[in-house]
């Protein structure tokens, strides 16, 4: 059976500004740019890119978790840079945590995304304690919030933050675009694969 362009269902898109470079434009409007300066300042730039869908038909739940990789262009044997990973054809090692602490994400959420439809679900405070462990996290302590975003909403995270998302049980789509900006420079031997100046 061969299946139609409009018919595939794509759960996610790693490289997404790099694959259709066409939504930059529309994506990274003047509005935009002016959030991420305004919170940002001037000085960062992106880093990589991820559409996410999680359709109601098919859909998945994800464990707690920080964004502890950064996707880079080649694998070199850099002093702090490590374990080394290659998912979907793309570098990706864990840096020094500076790094890590100076990262941002934004996600562009294009569908209500509530509770029942796969909400992020984040421990607050969490990106503040250097690598968290989910297995160690103390539930008589830390509490969890459910970061409800309606369509055409923008949520500001540190991908160190301890997140997770539900299953959609709504019978609704989730749609997020994920871009994660950085303002540090890697070492010469190493480039972001994935770098676009605002």
């Amino acid at each position: 059976m061969i299946l139609s362009a409009s018919q595939l269902i794509f759960f996610a898109i790693r490289q997404f500004l790099k694959e259709l470079p066409d939504v930059l434009p529309v994506l990274l409007n003047a509005r935009l740019r002016k959030l991420i300066i305004d919170l940002l300042g001037k000085d960062y730039f992106i880093v990589k890119s991820i559409y996410f869908d999680k359709p109601p038909g098919s859909n998945w739940y994800v464990a707690y978790h920080q964004d502890l990789t950064i996707s880079v262009d080649r694998k070199s044997d850099t002093p702090g840079f490590g374990p080394w990973t290659v998912k979907h054809n793309q570098f990706a090692v864990q840096p020094p945590l500076p790094i890590l602490e100076n990262n941002f994400t934004i996600r562009i959420h294009l569908d209500d995304t509530a509770e029942n439809n796969g909400a992020l679900k984040v421990v607050p405070g969490s990106h503040l304690k250097g690598v968290y462990r989910p297995e160690i996290i103390d539930w008589t302590v830390e509490t969890e919030v459910s970061c409800v975003v309606p369509k055409g909403g923008v949520m500001v995270m540190k991908p160190l933050l301890l997140h997770s998302s539900g299953r959609t049980t709504n019978n609704k789509k989730r749609r997020v675009v994920h871009i994660e900006l950085s303002a540090a420079e890697l070492p010469e031997h190493l480039r972001w694969s994935e770098r676009i100046n605002l």
